[in-house]
């Protein structure tokens, strides 16, 4: 099995920082691309930051030059460093890894159980 397991969120006020953690384990042959995505009330879920297996990374506008993705191989962990956190940021945040499973041809994506960011004064 694998698992995915967030932690970091909690609450800010705005111009705060708060750094979020996911780490997969279980039966991983090897991870490609991970990600954050966020949900607020009312919304749909966005994608915010992704990194692939090459360490090449992509942002939303409207996180752009306030987060900052990053992995460690090693350890299976994706991270968000969220600078400058304004109320907008307000969500649910879950990680998302692609990777293939021991055992397994196909790659799959896995999500983690989210974890509460809000920004509040």
């Amino acid at each position: 099995q694998v698992q995915l397991v967030e932690s970091g969120g909690g609450l800010v006020q705005p111009g705060g920082s708060l750094r979020l953690s996911c780490t997969a384990s279980g039966s991983i042959f090897s991870i490609n691309d991970m990600g954050w995505y966020r949900q607020a009330p009312g919304n749909q879920r966005e994608s915010v930051a992704t990194i692939t297996n090459r360490g090449s990374t992509n942002y939303s506008d409207s996180v752009k030059g306030r987060f900052t993705i990053s992995r460690d191989n090693a350890k299976n962990t994706v991270y968000l460093q969220m600078n400058s956190l304004k109320p907008e940021d307000t969500a649910v945040y879950y990680c998302n890894v692609r990777l293939r499973r021991k055992s397994f041809l196909s790659e799959l994506d896995y999500w983690g159980q989210g974890t509460q960011v809000t920004v509040s004064s």
